[in-house]
């Protein structure tokens, strides 16, 4: 139910309302137009009007007549021939009771005649209270009655009514409000509390008298929010009380009553209170301005207020004006407040009108929100609901927070809401972002559509957005393309796209080609892609290269790779296969030598680098020669450790490389190699004119004919004959250098170095004795255990088979035996097996082993 404007004034808009209002139509609307209402009892099956007329009208909550006697077709009830001052009804409803200043007091029956009484007390009787359990048998069928005393009615034998005045009062009593045993009535000295079941007064509750008004001018609201707590409101003046019972103690150590009653809360208010009621924890006050409107004179508009109360703090949570008909001419007591407490909606009457308020429900609550663009709490209430009322959902009130939010443009936070209000939805999510489409706005929303193939939209929604980034962010259009998974769009459309925009707009091609690169790959376009990626000059030309096996695809693209980077395109062109030949396992380069030799012979570095590192995995030497030439070009310090461990290159060629490169270190080398030691010891000492390497040079070949050209060509350089004389000795006669020494050549150390080769040589004699001693001493020692052995007798057993004819060597019968011969090797023969011509010194056998 919407806020119905002409029966309310609510609070500023910004601040959300507690209650709604409606004024209630139907019947009760021609009932006003002829009579007054001058009370209302209203009941959960039911509203009892009384009116000025002292018609009592059975009305149902939306205000339809309801027939008090449907067999008699009655829609009314003439009670009295006055105005009606009070009503009751059982909490069953079966029963009514009013009363009037006609002195009558009636008690009628819906549905049975039973148990109704139709009073005539000949006083003026302003209120009445039924029996809450008056419809059971066996409650004794109790009213009370208020005038200028209480009196209880009772049912006695034989249906006669008993009468007991249980208080005699000052003044009228104008209020009764009865709960379970208890009974509350007000009277001009205050609200007494009367326990019905042990007949006695619980407490008087006086009220304060103000020299400025009469209290008696003021009528008491009386209401029992529950069993125990009783709500008082009178003049401008609000009691709470709760009725407790008296510990055990307390009574028996005094006599005193049962129960008591104690005054829980009391504020004062700056209104008068025309009623009162519980709302949940809170109070709710019919309130009616004290001082009249100061432009008119006349009075203000009566207010339904919302205030908490449970912590000793009157705060007033929300304040509405009600728009009552007339309310300029009516006071305090033209008002009434009454409630249905379980359904926590209130009914406010004035003689010519009836508002009806009760709170929002989640369906008004989240229409008031959105009317009120606080569409983040709408959303909220209903979330904790579980999403969706008979009116409003999250999605229907998603969708208007996000147009509202696309109107305020604030794209980022709509995007946001999408996620939140679509979830799976597919046509709600498209739906969406075709509104941000509309915007030039796909851009904020793609960090926020699904991207989940189980959870995937129509591709056009995705290539909508693809093609804005196309447009005006070529970054951002790379990125999606980068981590967008293919299988949601159709990679063709987006290619076409691109292609298109390169050809019509001036842009940097770059991230363009890249994106191209990436898509061509989606396709398993992986040429398209390589080319892209080559021109680009991208990195990731190798790992396409690598992921998708494409070795064969780029024969012709070696030296681009190779420009891009040397080092990752030699570790592509050096990948290996397994290969099976023979029965053995082989690998095998994935790009054959010869295509990679072929691409780069006229870029002799990159020809370099490839065969540098093709020959660390390759033992074969097939290109070897031509490394000699790219190491002499390229990498000196390679070439002669490369010289040494190879021997698969041409020795003259490599040779004639050294020279034309006056490379003597690598010369020497080649020259030893081949033999020419000589000329290999010339370039030692005229070349490098390094004593040393010479002297290291002919004790590694140990040539005498090395030695004399080395003492030669040094004898008359004093100083390579010290070093010669000191590292000599041990080598060759040191008289060979000696004696070509000429006279008067100054030789520094002389005595110190001749000492020492004399020394060097004498121990070279020395061991060579040594050794030659020792070398004919194990010579007779094993010639002396060679004969031994061999003049040692061979044991022949029955086990000697001889090994021309496979028969035994020794035989039992002495007639057939035969002559034997046994070598050392331990093979024995039958003498007449032997071939002829054979002589008996070697052993048939191992002679022929050894042919």
């Amino acid at each position: 139910m919407t806020l119905n404007l002409e029966s309310c004034d609510s609070l500023p808009s910004d601040e959300e309302p507690k209650l709604k209002y409606d004024r209630m139509g139907n019947d009760v609307q021609n009932i006003l137009l002829k009579d007054a209402v001058s009370c209302i009892c209203v009941h959960t099956k039911f509203i009892c009007l009384g009116t000025q007329w002292g018609v009592i009208h059975l009305l149902d909550h939306d205000g339809n007549t309801v027939l008090i006697s449907p067999e008699n077709k009655q829609k009314d009830l003439q009670a009295h021939a006055i105005a009606v001052n009070k009503i009751s009804v059982d909490s069953n409803g079966d029963y009514i009771a009013s009363c009037s200043d006609d002195g009558k007091v009636l008690i009628y029956g819906l549905y049975t005649d039973d148990n109704s009484h139709n009073l005539t007390l000949s006083r003026v009787v302003k209120s009445i209270a039924l029996d809450p359990f008056y419809y059971k048998s066996g409650s004794g069928r109790r009213f009370l009655t208020g005038d200028n005393k209480l009196t209880l009615y009772e049912k006695t034998f034989l249906n006669r009514l008993r009468s007991t005045v249980l208080c005699e009062c000052e003044g009228y009593v104008q209020a009764i409000a009865w709960q379970d045993r208890f009974v509350a009535w007000a009277s001009e000295v205050g609200v007494r509390v009367y326990d019905l079941v042990a007949r006695c007064s619980l407490g008087l509750i006086q009220w304060e008298k103000s020299p400025n008004r009469s209290i008696e001018d003021f009528r008491c609201n009386l209401i029992w929010s529950d069993r125990n707590t009783l709500m008082i409101g009178w003049v401008d003046t609000v009691r709470i009380c709760v009725i407790r019972k008296r510990s055990q103690i307390e009574l028996q150590t005094r006599d005193v009553t049962e129960y008591l009653v104690d005054p829980m809360y009391t504020f004062q208010t700056d209104y008068f209170i025309s009623g009162l009621g519980p709302l949940d924890d809170q109070l709710v006050l019919l309130s009616v301005p004290k001082e009249p409107d100061p432009e008119t004179g006349k009075a203000q508009r009566p207010a339904l207020i919302v205030a908490d109360y449970k912590e000793c703090d009157f705060c007033e949570v929300s304040t509405d004006s009600l728009n009552i008909r007339g309310y300029e001419e009516y006071s305090c007591n033209d008002y009434y407040l009454d409630m249905l407490i379980e359904e926590n909606r209130f009914f406010i009457v004035s003689p010519k009108d009836i508002i009806v308020a009760c709170p929002y429900d989640i369906d008004d609550r989240v229409s008031w929100l959105t009317e009120h663009s606080r569409f983040e709490k709408a959303i909220g209430v209903l979330e904790e609901i579980g999403g969706r009322t008979a009116k409003h959902s999250v999605v229907t009130v998603g969708v208007q927070y996000l147009d509202h939010l696309m109107s305020e443009h604030m794209y980022e936070e709509a995007a946001i809401l999408c996620v939140r209000i679509c979830k799976n939805d597919k046509v709600l999510w498209e739906n969406q972002i075709l509104k941000f489409a509309e915007v030039n706005q796909l851009r904020t929303i793609s960090a926020y559509v699904p991207r989940v193939p189980e959870q995937a939209l129509s591709p056009h929604i995705y290539e909508l957005i693809f093609y804005e980034y196309l447009k005006v962010d070529s970054q951002g259009f790379l990125k999606l393309v980068q981590e967008w998974n293919p299988s949601l769009y159709k990679t063709g459309v987006i290619i076409k796209e691109v292609l298109e925009h390169l050809l019509t707009t001036e842009v940097d091609s770059n991230v363009y080609l890249e994106a191209l690169a990436l898509l061509y790959c989606y396709q398993k376009k992986y040429d398209k892609a390589l080319t892209a990626y080559l021109r680009l000059q991208h990195m990731d030309v190798f790992k396409l290269i690598k992921e998708h096996d494409m070795y064969t695809v780029i024969y012709d693209k070696i030296l681009d790779l190779m420009n891009l980077d040397c080092d990752r395109a030699i570790t592509i062109l050096l990948e290996k296969f397994p290969v099976k030949l023979l029965d053995k396992q082989h690998e095998k380069t994935k790009i054959p030598v010869e295509v990679v030799e072929k691409q780069l012979e006229n870029h002799d570095l990159y020809l370099f680098k490839y065969l540098d590192a093709y020959s660390k995995i390759e033992p074969n030497g097939r290109y070897h020669g031509k490394l000699i030439r790219l190491y002499a070009k390229y990498a000196r310090e390679k070439l002669l450790p490369f010289l040494k461990c190879s021997d698969n290159y041409p020795i003259q060629e490599a040779l004639d490389v050294c020279q034309s490169n006056e490379f003597y270190p690598e010369m020497v080398f080649l020259l030893s190699r081949i033999g020419n030691t000589r000329e290999a010891l010339q370039i030692i000492m005229e070349k490098l004119n390094d004593i040393n390497q010479a002297i290291n040079f002919c004790q590694e070949h140990n040539d005498k004919e090395l030695w004399t050209d080395l003492i030669k060509q040094t004898v008359d350089k004093p100083e390579c004959v010290t070093l010669l004389l000191k590292r000599i000795g041990n080598y060759v006669d040191p008289r060979m250098l000696i004696q070509q020494i000429k006279p008067g050549c100054e030789i520094k150390d002389l005595k110190d170095c001749l000492a020492k080769m004399m020394c060097d040589y004498h121990l070279q004699m020395s061991v060579q004795e040594a050794c030659k001693v020792i070398t004919l001493r194990n010579y007779f020692d094993l010639h002396e255990k060679l004969i031994i052995g061999q003049q040692r007798g061979i044991s022949v057993t029955d086990h000697f088979l001889c090994h021309v004819c496979q028969g035994r060597i020794i035989i039992r019968d002495l007639s057939n035996a035969s002559n034997l011969i046994v070598y050392n090797c331990r093979h024995s023969f039958h003498i007449e097996c032997l071939p002829d011509g054979v002589g008996y010194n070697n052993c048939y056998v191992c002679s022929a082993v050894k042919m």
